[in-house]
């Protein structure tokens, strides 16, 4: 992620940005002006389209809803998945019963369930995210992270219970953990989410960012982290080749992180 020096901010910035961009499935760049704009003003922008879109025919949706409840739910997961499509199952889903969703849930394919995820408003449909058993949301983080949808992932992670998160974090590889904590929904989330991470993984995550050329995100991250991971994460960044940690330091360096004391200075002194 190089290219012209920003402020931490500013990449706070431009991970709303690229969220704003996937709801209204636009191309980022053609959003890149917003960039200058305070993250959580454009994050309630984002919040204020989505209730526009999920609103939209609310009263055909609830009939839609209430309909439903007459048919076997084996027989609404097919036509979930054959008839309605993911859109239509995203905006219905925070509408009907939290049971029967999730019972309907268990009958998608992961594939599936990973389109409607990505459609999803997962603040309307929280209950039944919460209780979709933990080996079905790991297949679908699974297939997110094949697709490369960090957004989706980062939208969910906070209405997962913890046990949830702990058995599907070894689906999403240390790249992707990467990439999934930059745009994470509730960035005072991640430290707890780090926290459920074994200690063997904070040298894969330097190691990642050095491979993939991910410090910004790893800057960014760190500054989200208690300073017992900040050292966790700090030790291991330390440990890579003076090279590499020159690399490190100078993109630090444009972000400004190494004028004054703090954890990428200490990580890369």
């Amino acid at each position: 992620m190089s290219g012209p020096s920003v402020t931490l901010a500013e990449l706070e910035s431009r991970a709303e940005v690229l969220k704003l961009a996937r709801l209204l499935k636009t191309p980022a760049e053609r959003l890149d002006f917003l960039e200058q704009v305070a993250a959580g003003d454009i994050r309630a922008l984002r919040e204020q389209a989505t209730d526009v879109l999920f609103d939209a025919n609310l009263g055909v949706l609830q009939r839609m809803a209430a309909a439903s409840k007459l048919l076997p739910v084996s027989v609404l997961g097919r036509i979930a998945e054959k008839v309605f499509g993911p859109l239509l199952c995203a905006r219905l889903a925070g509408l009907i019963d939290v049971a029967r969703g999730v019972d309907v849930a268990g009958r998608l394919s992961p594939a599936f369930l990973a389109d409607v995820a990505a459609e999803l408003d997962p603040r309307r449909a929280s209950r039944i995210i919460a209780g979709i058993p933990a080996d079905t949301v790991r297949e679908v983080a699974h297939e997110l992270v094949g697709r490369q949808d960090w957004i989706t992932i980062g939208r969910f992670v906070g209405h997962l219970p913890d046990g949830t998160v702990s058995a599907t974090l070894d689906a999403v590889h240390d790249e992707a953990l990467l990439r999934v904590a930059f745009v994470l929904d509730e960035k005072e989330r991640i430290d707890h989410v780090v926290d459920l991470l074994p200690g063997t993984r904070f040298p894969g995550l330097a190691a990642a960012a050095a491979e993939h050329d991910l410090w910004p995100l790893t800057f960014d991250l760190l500054t989200h982290l208690s300073p017992a991971h900040q050292q966790r994460l700090t030790d291991a960044v330390a440990d890579l080749e003076p090279g590499v940690r020159a690399q490190a330091a100078e993109q630090a360096e444009a972000l400004g992180l190494l004028r004054e004391p703090g954890p990428v200075r200490e990580a890369l002194s």
